[in-house]
């Protein structure tokens, strides 16, 4: 064959193929999916559907639209609104041959493709399927750009939409919605963050029951950058963060989520002076979730553990002069560490995850021989206290009890602990908060001053009573007081679970004092030490509340409430000794404060495991306060109270009493209420299903009204033996509205005057 006969047929071969190709194109290739929408949650008005509608002041999200766990959702944005409307416009090369809607949607929904209806969907889906698009309806499709609109509504249970062109034939395979790297950010802000600065942030001595006078504090403005997780030192650095504010929050500056991932890097540079026989600690108040640090380019300790203090010991990396610090963190916030009510995906109770350091960093200069700890005990009935020393070194420690500047009792130590009894000694209590300044200084040989550092304690006994109807009571120095406090949660709209400030932290416990609440339960977070100070000083209890974790199928169990026959979960070996070390961690950092009188291991059955095993060990490691093993969880024979959980109004399941099962044990109601009011201009979110348990009151009076019913009926359950009540919440938090005041705290729903008359009939002496 010639050559130009070759070049004929090949040239005839391509010809062919392009033809094929172009009759049968639509099959070889699948429709390319595009996931950029605008979307509108309020009705738009007439012809939002054709093209020429401008949809400028739309939002932008990528799709697809709905809320996580609704099943087979693959979810670019969260909705969870009654409505939706959604536009986005695609490019057609050639108009499918086959053409049908890739939909999944929960609940009904109605699809126009360039203006004309083409599809009205009913019920819900629980996975993607194609809906075939008949002539009349394809006919609306062209070579081009073309428009799709969607409105969807959500009725009840899960909701999700997400609609594409496909050719049915040749059906793509929809790719992973791409990762968002923002928190949801709103423009609520405290009046105490709005005045947070590099200078003014946490700038308060963090540890008033050990103080010491030679510290400095780390707060301020730090370089950090994200990294891969196992990545060396960043070459570059991003920016700055605001310590001590989490990354994800807006007083921080960042409001990047961290993914498990990636590493969170800090830096910045510090004034060393190295002193001869001193030690220099670096301390941490809390690091979420494990972390390490280095001096100068030398690792000098690492620490697992998102919501205790810690220290580090750089004396050896220390120099004279400018130092530099950098710490590295890892937080993957839904596997098995103790998070809380932190989410990857912040929905309904679930809020906002947090990173990095929360609390603040700061150093201290000690003797080699020093105080490291003290462990307070107190006896209310014999009048004393009781002084454990934890120390380096074997130096005696003097110590002096003081009561308003004058020295009421002193010993000396050289072994761990001293009994010091107080003459007269005044009793602490909510009415009463006495407490006793401890000054204790360690002497050489010649008695000269290694160390001093100074404390304080409240002389209290907690205990219970059956009253005459055999019925078990709190005790409180040996008198009956009934508790009666608000499901604290220690969320905030700039700091996430950083306060704004010292003074941000003392208005919520000084509000809700003055409303009539005698008592705080701190729900599942570890607040900074200076919260319990407070605490202590003005006179108000505390349950607290253990941080809650655990990961995957069987790290919770099933919720059996009180009913008999509880369940467990059964928790991996060493997620399980991270559990006990930071439960451990928290007691041992806040035990000598007098306002806890508490613990409360679990709460409900969010990862309850072992917990006869826990209850037992929290006893015997704390004997000198109640535990309340599961505050509304499955109940288990051990501890001191039985919580039962009831929304809205309060309750108590007296018939599963059956054997006498809760005859040892002290009946509260760990929660109640929840009652919702939203208040315009102080919502987290507009456009989310801001919510309150039993639905939302019409009024502001029908609010009132409500919470007035349940204590009322908290009144009648106190005669009937109940011994608490816990009211949920304080505040408002991300999309709950059942808060006394608001998230940004700007707006009290109740003043605290009439809150504090409706109270009073439950601190009265039971009949």
């Amino acid at each position: 064959m010639t050559n130009d006969g070759s070049k004929f047929i090949s040239k005839y071969l391509m010809l062919l193929s392009g033809l094929l190709l172009s009759l049968f194109g639509s099959v070889a290739t699948a429709q390319e999916i595009n996931d950029k929408w605008k979307f509108q949650l309020n009705d738009p008005g007439e012809g939002w559907q054709h093209p020429d509608f401008s949809d400028s002041e739309w939002s932008d999200a990528d799709g697809g639209f709905g809320t996580h766990g609704t099943p087979a959702a693959r979810i670019g944005h969260v909705w969870d609104t009654d409505s939706i409307w959604l536009r986005k416009s695609f490019d057609l090369k050639s108009v499918p041959s086959k053409p049908a809607l890739l939909v999944h949607h929960d609940e009904d929904a109605e699809v126009y493709l360039n203006g004309k209806l083409v599809a009205k969907l009913s019920g819900y889906s629980t996975q993607y399927h194609t809906v075939p698009l008949e002539p009349t309806q394809a006919s609306a499709l062209h070579v081009g750009i073309n428009l799709m609109a969607v409105h969807c509504v959500q009725r009840t249970g899960g909701q999700f939409i997400d609609v594409h062109v496909v050719d049915s034939q040749n059906v793509p395979t929809l790719p992973k919605p791409e990762l968002s790297t923002k928190p949801f950010q709103s423009e609520l802000i405290t009046k105490w963050g709005a005045e947070v600065t590099a200078d003014n942030a946490w700038t308060e001595y963090p540890r008033p029951q050990l103080q010491r006078s030679n510290w400095t504090n780390l707060n301020g403005n730090w370089a950090y950058a994200i990294t891969p997780k196992k990545s060396e030192l960043p070459a570059k650095w991003a920016g700055e963060i605001l310590v001590p504010f989490p990354l994800e929050s807006k007083l921080g500056g960042v409001q990047r989520l961290l993914d498990s991932e990636e590493s969170l890097w800090y830096r910045r540079s510090f004034e060393g002076t190295p002193t001869e026989g001193k030690r220099t600690l670096l301390n941490f108040e809390a690091v979420d979730y494990q972390c390490e640090a280095f001096v100068n380019g030398k690792p000098v300790g690492s620490h697992t553990g998102g919501n205790t203090p810690f220290t580090f010991d750089i004396t050896d990396a220390l120099k004279a002069g400018q130092n530099e610090l950098i710490v590295r963190v890892e937080d993957a916030t839904e596997e098995w560490q103790l998070r809380g009510k932190q989410t990857l995906n912040a929905r309904g109770i679930w809020y906002t995850q947090v990173s990095g350091i929360w609390q603040t960093v700061w150093i201290e200069e000690v003797a080699s021989q020093h105080i490291s700890d003290l462990k307070i005990m107190t006896d209310a009935k014999a009048g004393s206290i009781t002084i454990a020393v934890d120390r380096e070194g074997s130096a005696p420690v003097e110590i002096k009890v003081k009561d308003d500047g004058k020295v009421v009792a002193t010993a000396t130590t050289e072994s761990e602990s001293v009994m010091l009894a107080i003459a007269n000694a005044k009793l602490w209590s909510p009415d009463s908060p006495h407490l006793y300044t401890i000054e204790a200084t360690m002497l050489d040989s010649e008695g000269a001053v290694l160390d001093q550092i100074q404390s304080y304690a409240g002389i209290r006994d907690v205990g219970k009573v059956k009253d005459t109807n055999g019925n078990w009571r709190f005790t409180l120095n040996g008198e009956v007081i009934f508790h009666w406090g608000p499901l604290d949660q220690g969320w905030w709209p700039d700091g996430l679970l950083t306060p704004p400030s010292d003074e941000a932290m003392l208005f919520d416990i000084e509000w809700l004092k003055s409303s009539g609440f005698n008592m705080i339960r701190k729900h599942i977070k570890v607040e900074p030490r200076r919260y319990y100070y407070h605490c202590d000083r003005l006179g108000m209890m505390v349950w607290q509340d253990q941080v809650s974790g655990g990961s995957g199928e069987g790290a919770w169990p099933k919720w059996t409430r009180l009913d008999p026959n509880p369940t467990d979960a059964t928790w991996p070996a060493e997620p399980h000794a991270q559990f006990m070390r930071e439960l451990e961690w928290m007691i041992d950092s806040l035990e000598n404060h007098p306002s806890i009188v508490c613990w409360v291991p679990f709460n409900e059955a969010w990862g309850q495991h072992l917990t006869m095993e826990v209850g037992k060990w929290t006893v015997e490691r704390d004997p000198s306060r109640l535990v309340n093993i599961a505050s509304g969880g499955n109940f288990w024979p051990v501890g001191d109270i039985v919580d039962e959980h009831r929304y809205p109004h309060p309750g108590f399941p007296f018939k599963l009493n059956t054997n006498g099962r809760f005859d040892d044990f002290i009946k509260v109601i760990g929660e109640f209420g929840g009652h919702g009011y939203p208040v315009k201009g102080h919502l987290w979110d507009t456009d989310r299903r801001n919510w309150g348990y039993g639905g939302l009151p019409e009024t502001k009076a029908e609010y009132k009204d409500r919470y007035t019913t349940s204590i009322q009926k908290l009144k009648e359950l106190q005669q009937q033996g109940i011994a608490a009540g816990v009211y949920t919440q304080t505040t408002d938090v991300e999309g709950e509205i059942n808060g006394l005041m608001t998230y940004d705290r700007k707006v009290i729903k109740i003043p605290a005057d009439e809150l504090a008359e409706l109270h009073e009939p439950l601190l009265e002496p039971v009949d």
